[in-house]
């Protein structure tokens, strides 16, 4: 580590003369710097002009300092949290260390001394600096820097005003940027992006208002002790979504969109009434077009190369299963975007209509104008499509329309709510199906899970206790197959081990044995042909695959068996 140098580097000058950028693209560079207000550096990589890597290493040279990964760096919240978030975001400096005797910064530029004075003064004392990316630095404040107090603070001052039977009068500043209600919102959103959130749940209980985070597929909660906030919070939720915040006795369901920290957010709204007032669910799904990819959704190789075979088919039914949250809509639509091509007519029937996609025709089902899938399907069938996406088959109408069009030059995509791949043919029987369209339409099956990822900043090799070596064993693994891992806790993963998900799948096609037991309404020769299919991957082989890759742990595999074995 080094001491800050106590001379002002001229940055511009420094790449010139080690060539780094010719004088021309430091011109050019100096006068975009003038419009946008941004320091050089950034300027210079956002043109293109160096890169990020090339510019922190001779930096680093120069100065003598070192660069330290922030991805691999394990910091601590409580130390970032010393230097307060408005100066940390101003200045881009990070506390990474600090002592009594010695503290570490962060810089994404050790030229700015007035930015290291500052953070000095604030600590009291000098401090060593090191060079870091500043979109990781960035990342780190998000992790780090978190709303609870803010949102109790907030909570509070609300309270001092709420009244449960004068919600209009409160209402009247929701519209107001500095109104208590809106920032305490405005925060509660930040915090579910910054920490990864897929949903937010608002649950008044009794004395007390409830507020959780669905992060990796778990809930994390945060408890306001005053209840009386929640009708204000509700109704202006309600206001965002335009739904009718005076009716308090039914359901309802509303999606508004809006940006957070830079990202582009589709809120998706539920309100339930409950005995202490109404819960609101708001599930979060991001507008970014890359996660959907089927190289992304964690496939294995063998399972990425069939189901691609069987979507280029021209026609079949391909069904995704699994419980609600699994992703099953996120493969579907991955799926599509292998297929939206200019030369294939896709059209949709979904409720609602999660991703908006380009080129493809998707449909909003709506009950309560009589606009049902069946409907839907009838006149899709009459708008020669080439692919039709189906968001779930619910009813034995959807069933037969899908069924039908899958045998007469259509490809069909949907899902359905079963717990493996083997018991969906007996679940299309049960909804009135009959087993020769079943089997003259089926191409493939897929069930999935979505199961959690060790931190890769904390993981830590383990050894297997004695109980994980039998239940390995019981599973046709034994131990030397392993390299199992655990995540130690760390700021990344906000301490739990774990951070991010990935997909286990399990994949089905149905061969000759397993279409002649379906033709004859046998589903236990039916299952039996599908357990010794070659084509036949469990969610079981594919959460022990992951354990043995170090990707999640056996208490994660153990949860997907228990789900399973509770089926």
């Amino acid at each position: 580590m080094s001491r800050v140098p106590l001379r002002k580097i001229r940055l511009g000058d420094l790449l010139v003369e080690q060539g780094v950028i010719t004088g021309e693209q430091l011109a050019i560079a100096l006068d975009e710097q003038k419009r946008s207000g941004r320091k050089l550096g950034g300027t210079l990589i956002a043109l293109g002009f160096v890169s990020e890597d090339r510019l922190l290493a001779l930096l680093a040279e120069q100065l003598g300092v070192e660069v330290i990964d922030l991805s691999h760096y394990r910091y601590k919240p409580e130390v970032v949290t010393t230097i307060p978030e408005q100066l940390a975001r101003r200045y881009r400096v990070i506390l990474l260390d600090n002592s009594p005797k010695q503290s570490l910064i962060g810089m994404a530029d050790p030229t700015d001394l007035f930015a290291y004075d500052e953070a000095c003064r604030l600590l009291g004392h000098a401090a060593d600096i090191v060079l870091v990316r500043e979109a990781d630095m960035l990342r780190v404040f998000d992790n780090s820097y978190r709303h609870s107090s803010e949102i109790a603070s907030l909570a509070r001052d609300i309270g001092k005003d709420a009244n449960e039977n004068d919600i209009d009068r409160l209402l009247k500043v929701d519209d107001a940027a500095d109104a208590p209600v809106v920032r305490l919102l405005h925060s509660l959103l930040e915090e579910a992006v910054a920490r990864r959130a897929s949903d937010i749940h608002i649950e008044p209980d009794e004395h007390v208002l409830r507020i959780r985070l669905r992060i990796d597929g778990m809930l994390h909660e945060q408890v306001v002790p005053d209840r009386r906030i929640a009708p204000s919070v509700v109704s202006r939720v309600k206001l965002m979504a335009s739904v009718d915040i005076s009716e308090r006795r039914l359901p309802q369901d509303g999606r508004f969109n809006l940006m957070v920290k830079g990202t582009s957010l589709d809120v998706r709204l539920s309100t339930m009434p409950t005995q202490h007032g109404e819960s609101v669910v708001m599930r979060l799904l991001e507008h970014d077009p890359s996660r959907y990819q089927l190289e992304k959704l964690g496939m294995p190789p063998h399972i990425l190369a069939r189901f691609r075979h069987q979507l280029h088919h021209p026609h079949g039914l391909i069904l995704v299963t699994g419980p609600t949250g699994s992703g099953k809509t996120t493969t579907l639509y991955a799926a599509l975007r292998e297929i939206n091509l200019p030369e294939r007519k896709i059209i949709t029937a979904e409720d609602p209509v999660e991703y908006r996609m380009e080129r493809i025709n998707q449909v909003h089902v709506n009950t309560k104008i009589g606009l049902t899938f069946g409907n839907v399907l009838r006149t899709a069938l009459r708008q020669d499509p080439d692919v039709i996406l189906i968001g779930e088959m619910r009813d034995q109408e959807t069933v037969e329309i899908g069924l039908r069009a899958a045998i007469t030059g259509h490809l069909v995509l949907s899902t359905l709510h079963t717990n493996d791949a083997v018991s969906t043919a007996a679940r299309l029987l049960d909804m009135g199906a009959e087993g020769y369209l079943v089997a003259a339409a089926m191409r493939a099956l897929i069930a999935q899970r979505l199961i959690r990822r060790i931190c890769t900043i904390c993981a830590e090799p383990v050894e297997a206790s004695a109980q994980d070596a039998i239940w390995l064993q019981a599973m046709g693994r034994t131990v030397s197959d392993m390299s199992l891992k655990l995540g130690a806790g760390c700021g990344h993963c906000n301490h739990t081990g774990y951070s991010g998900r990935i997909g286990v799948y399990e994949y089905l096609e149905p061969n000759p044995a397993m279409l002649t037991a379906l033709r004859n309404g046998n589903l236990d020769a039916f299952a039996a042909a599908a357990r010794a299919s070659a084509h036949m991957y469990s969610l079981m082989d594919g959460a022990l695959d992951y354990a043995a890759a170090g990707i999640t742990t056996l208490e994660e595999v153990r949860r997907v068996v228990a789900e399973l074995s509770e089926s």
